[in-house]
């Protein structure tokens, strides 16, 4: 039994395509400690880790971030690294107690790589979306042409990082957040789905996406014969009472039967609901797509995974540019659309075209359910554990 540690930024889109992951290693018989802040430590919790809390939390006003200016991201750089000073001290006082024998750690969460190179650990870095190595960046489909790398407050922000490293003589690489590659990457989609993905050697793994115990937890029947349309703009930028409103006037009354997660928003602020139109803070995602017929999303990678694995097309209503890439590879792949506009009319039309999205969308997810999984990643942890890449 090997004592596995996890690090995770305290965001589900993070999180959540690790746990069947430690399900998996637990069930090999594992000890895992997975840290992240207290807003995400219930599901590793729930899948059998030992949790590590740690003073960490999402950036205030995410959702007015929704266009990345060089002068969001450097606040954003900031926020990581104020973040930084405050949980690593938490990661090295329990992790050098308590020494693991690898480090798995988010991609965008360089205190996990930190701890690794702290230890002299082997390291795994966990990919919840697009991929990067020394030839793909994700700036190519994150950023705009425009933006302005030479910010002064970004200049400044990445300058401050670089200041923070070089404080650490224990790290290998000073570069925290840009241009650096693990020796073993675990990427929770498939190959085919990632851009360039050719070009990506064998320290990657395009495991794909696992549903875990979730389907045996998570149960829900359709009311009606009638198709299953799911509408869900995700945990986080998701207070669009406007866009509901729309969805509501657009599929209200229809032959659909639409079931439409809210998040924290007030029912009441969408008016009149039809009959045909279930409405709830969260709905069980999984269970619901394994009998819709389309997806409206906002593009977020873990319910672009989701939807592919139950052979669903998407209509891509993407808010942040991670979720506008997603999106665009989507429909680059011919599994989704993304609406010409968020009116009644253009949702209508947007769903009607998913629908010839359906051949794409069941042979891509043939790739999906095939790329591995858990299982899979889990090979990849345990060869880090051997020595092996």
């Amino acid at each position: 039994m090997a004592h596995i540690a996890f690090v995770s930024a305290p965001a589900p889109g993070h999180v959540n395509p690790t746990l069947p992951l430690v399900e998996e290693l637990v069930r090999r018989g594992h000890r895992v400690s997975y840290a992240t802040g207290p807003a995400t430590v219930d599901g590793p919790v729930a899948a059998g880790a030992a949790p590590v809390v740690l003073p960490s939390e999402l950036p205030p006003d995410l959702d007015s971030r929704a266009d990345y200016t060089a002068d969001q991201l450097a606040v954003t750089l900031e926020h990581f690294l104020a973040d930084a000073r405050t949980a690593f001290p938490v990661l090295s006082g329990h992790f050098t107690a308590d020494r693991p024998d690898v480090v798995c750690y988010d991609s965008v969460t360089f205190t996990g790589r930190m701890l690794a190179n702290l230890l002299d650990a082997p390291e795994v870095a966990l990919v919840p979306t697009f991929a990067e190595n020394e030839s793909f960046s994700a700036t190519r489909v994150y950023l705009p042409p425009s933006f302005d790398h030479a910010h002064p407050r970004l200049v400044a922000a990445v300058a401050a990082m670089g200041e923070f490293a070089s404080g650490h003589e224990f790290l290998a690489d000073p570069n925290l957040m840009f241009g650096y590659v693990a020796p073993t990457n675990v990427v929770f989609i498939p190959r085919e789905f990632q851009p360039s993905g050719e070009g990506f050697d064998g320290r990657f793994h395009f495991v794909g996406p696992s549903l875990g115990g979730r389907p045996e937890r998570e149960a829900w029947t359709p009311r009606t014969a009638d198709p299953v349309l799911l509408i869900s703009l995700g945990t986080v930028f998701n207070r669009r009472p406007d866009f509901f409103r729309t969805c509501v006037e657009a599929f209200g009354g229809t032959p659909w039967q639409v079931v439409m997660s809210i998040g924290g928003l007030d029912p009441a602020e969408l008016g009149e609901v039809p009959p045909n139109v279930e409405v709830a803070a969260r709905v069980p995602q999984v269970a619901v797509l394994r009998h819709a017929r389309a997806f409206v999303t906002h593009a977020g990678m873990n319910s672009v995974m989701e939807a592919l694995y139950h052979d669903v097309p998407l209509v891509a209503v993407p808010r942040i540019p991670e979720q506008r890439a997603v999106a665009k590879r989507a429909e680059e792949l011919g599994v989704g659309v993304v609406p010409a506009d968020l009116s009644v009319e253009g949702l209508r039309a947007a769903v009607a075209s998913a629908e010839r999205c359906r051949r794409a969308a069941a042979e891509l997810g043939a790739v999906v359910r095939g790329a591995g999984g858990a299982v899979a990643a889990a090979d990849a942890v345990e060869a880090r554990l051997t020595g092996r890449p």
